[in-house]
């Protein structure tokens, strides 16, 4: 987990704009910034997503859909969104956000890049790594 420092803005609103699918942060400063539900998604800090090392990340797809159904604020430093594909383990640190938001054309440059060099298209549907894909990881 990075760590965050006394610089990390902290946003002063946080807005979900279901319609839209943007998270919309709002800092004190009077700077606002629009993160798209489906960067969120696809740079999702959780370990399904991220590996467990570099190039062990699991490139995301099909998400332009996705929206945040659920949003919950972890301690002081950090949301968790629940997507509505399921997925629910991404904890977003202010640090992390507040990178998504500023860096989030360069972000969507590199997310494209990777699936062209995969070769993969950007709405494909994930492949389930389990016959059925259900279970798993769904704690209630």
């Amino acid at each position: 987990m990075s760590g965050l420092t006394r610089e990390t803005p902290v946003p002063t609103g946080v807005v979900v704009h279901a319609v839209s699918r943007v998270l919309e942060l709002q800092y004190a400063d009077g700077n606002s910034y629009r993160v798209p539900f489906e960067l969120l998604r696809v740079y999702s800090p959780s370990a399904e997503v991220r590996g467990h090392g570099p190039g062990q990340e699991t490139l995301q797809t099909g998400k332009r859909d996705v929206t945040i159904t659920a949003l919950e604020g972890v301690g002081n430093y950090a949301l968790q969104p629940v997507f509505s594909d399921g997925h629910n383990t991404g904890i977003y640190s202010w640090d992390l956000l507040y990178d998504l938001a500023v860096r989030q054309d360069e972000l969507w440059r590199e997310y494209l890049a990777k699936l062209a060099a995969a070769g993969v298209d950007r709405d494909a549907p994930m492949s389930e790594p389990a016959p059925h894909g259900h279970g798993h990881g769904h704690h209630h």
